[in-house]
């Protein structure tokens, strides 16, 4: 594992108390996934918020799926942190 990958699963376990084995388990679900499908990614987007255990308007749903169907994914921990802030 990368740096960068040990760094954002840290982040996003302490940001969000989903453990790493569960953020593993969404990530090998996935692998294959079409994330220009709209429906592929708001079931995932909803899952990760439902395991979060963080709510999330329909606004912010919207605004997530539209950059990652657009294929405008994040590429450092800064980008992905403003994605989520918004």
């Amino acid at each position: 594992m990368s740096d960068f990958q040990k760094k954002l699963f840290d982040q996003i376990q302490n940001n969000s108390n989903i453990k790493s084995d569960q953020i593993f388990k969404v990530a090998d679900s996935v692998k294959n996934a079409d994330f220009s499908d709209e429906k592929t990614v708001r079931r995932l987007v909803r899952q990760l918020a439902k395991m979060a255990d963080k709510p999330l308007s329909k606004e912010k749903e919207d605004k997530i799926v539209k950059s990652i169907t657009k294929n405008n994914m994040p590429t450092d921990m800064n980008s992905l942190s403003k994605l989520f802030k918004k």
